[in-house]
């Protein structure tokens, strides 16, 4: 366990939080933390041996974004007459989903699948040794 669950740091002239969200050996990879700092609610990823963070803040309607399922990128082959070949789950590719109205985030992004332009906040995730934590 960490020696606090809250660092302050510096970055950029800005006094910044560092909060610990986990031991690296006791986070899995496809799993999820939620964690607060101050009001935020940071949803904190861990996928591919990487970390992603963003902000538990749908941008359909406010809702706890990153709190559903997480699932496979859907994927449907279109042959060259345009007819479908089927649909098959992406081995590249994840998402979570808002579990209020089905908006689906990728993972590795934070953007919106329906429309790339539009992406959640994304917040820089650090490890000290063992210990996780996000900036905020």
């Amino acid at each position: 366990m960490p020696q606090a669950s809250r660092l302050w740091t510096r970055q950029k002239g800005r006094l910044m939080v560092e909060q610990f969200v986990s031991r690296d050996s006791e986070f899995e990879d496809g799993e999820r933390r939620i964690v607060f700092i101050g009001d935020q609610e940071i949803g904190v990823f861990k996928e591919g041996g990487r970390y992603y963070a963003y902000s538990n803040v749908c941008l359909h309607q406010g809702g706890p974004a990153c709190e559903g399922l997480i699932i496979a990128k859907v994927e449907e082959k279109i042959m060259p007459d345009r007819t479908s070949c089927g649909l098959s789950f992406s081995s590249t590719e994840r998402h979570f989903v808002c579990p209020w109205h089905g908006y689906e985030y990728d993972i590795r992004t934070g953007e919106f699948v329906g429309d790339r332009r539009q992406k959640l906040r994304s917040y820089q995730v650090v490890q000290k040794g063992e210990n996780v934590y996000v900036i905020a």
